[in-house]
């Protein structure tokens, strides 16, 4: 007759299977809180930042408040494990949506971020420059427009405080995004330093112009027409009157010396304003650029052709060409043309 198992050995393996279920369970719940998801609802991915001097517990906020996380005990426990609160590096990092405490943990102690990709256009003004960088960096706007007025910093770039915006070249650009004024600016300079090639300065030699000139008289250009292949021809105007030592009388000089960029008919009145930008009050060259031109604008002034052309104005037809004379009598049949076409329009 076999012998009874003894009732012990029974518990005992149940007690064995349960203490197993336990532990497994207890590994499942914290494997879930390092590496499971810990993500609020949002699209694909979040950009979160971090600014610069933050606190652990500044970047803690941050994670909650900006809707980052779910959970913040469980991110606080991983990041401390990782040893984050010791090495908080401020940037732009971008969250991916369902990532875990673990990756966010690691993501941002390791410091690395997500680059801005600035592109730069048109700008007219210090000011509009102060604003797209300090729009999109965390640059602060005080210092950069500090820079941008400091005559003994801006020597060492052969700029001044009117020849400052000489330094911005139209151009996609990638930053940190907590890079500082003056780092921003230096990255700008060293641009337009690229791309000012022998080649390019060959050219403006040949015109008898600066680099500096170059830019100018391509922001008037800039301003004047959006048609590519006539800009060559406007350059030779300006270029033909300044040799000549011809007031410019450019009206986009006008518009930048008021600041009032929405100005659809210069009058006399407007050209009486007095600023060293009012090119019908002042001979040559503005001081400084009215505007950030283009690559293919400072191009086409560097390939101006040689003309005898000393007028133009719009075309009567509104097409965005302008008609352009040697003489003043021919100007003023085609000036006259364009006016009648403006008072039948109620401009």
């Amino acid at each position: 007759m076999a012998k009874k198992r003894k009732p012990t050995n029974v518990w005992l393996k149940r007690s064995l299977v349960i203490a197993g279920c336990l532990a497994a369970g207890i590994l499942v719940y914290f494997s879930y809180r390092v590496f499971g998801p810990n993500t609020k609802a949002f699209g694909d991915s979040k950009y979160f930042y971090v600014r610069t001097g933050s606190t652990y517990n500044d970047v803690l906020d941050g994670l909650e408040d900006q809707g980052i996380i779910r959970n913040r005990n469980s991110f606080n426990w991983v990041a401390k494990e990782l040893g984050y609160p010791s090495r908080v590096k401020a940037g732009r990092y971008k969250i991916a949506h369902g990532m875990s405490n673990f990756d966010i943990a690691k993501l941002l102690r390791s410091g690395k971020q997500s680059p801005v990709v600035l592109v730069i256009n048109k700008l007219r003004t210090k000011q509009d420059l102060v604003r797209k960088i300090s729009n999109n960096l965390e640059a602060d706007s005080n210092a950069l427009r500090a820079l941008l007025t400091d005559q003994v910093y801006l020597r060492q770039f052969s700029l001044d405080t009117n020849t400052v915006m000489c330094a911005v070249v139209p151009n996609t650009y990638e930053f940190y995004w907590n890079t500082n004024a003056e780092t921003v600016f230096k990255k700008l300079e060293k641009e337009r330093e690229e791309f000012w090639t022998s080649e390019r300065r060959e050219k403006a030699k040949a015109l008898n112009l600066t680099p500096v000139q170059v830019t100018i008289l391509a922001s008037i250009v800039e301003e004047e027409s959006n048609k590519l292949d006539e800009k060559p021809i406007i350059s030779s105007v300006y270029l033909n009157r300044f040799r000549k030592g011809m007031r410019l009388q450019a009206d986009p000089t006008v518009k930048f010396a008021l600041q009032d960029f929405g100005l659809k008919r210069i009058r006399e009145v407007h050209t009486q304003f007095d600023s060293p930008y009012n090119t019908y009050r002042y001979e040559g060259f503005p001081p400084g650029p009215i505007c950030t031109p283009s690559e293919k604008t400072i191009n086409a002034v560097l390939n101006t052709p040689e003309t005898d052309y000393l007028y133009f104005c719009a075309r009567s037809d509104f097409s965005g060409y302008h008609a352009f004379a040697a003489t003043y009598a021919e100007h003023l049949i085609n000036a006259r043309k364009y006016q009648a076409e403006l008072n039948k329009r109620g401009y």
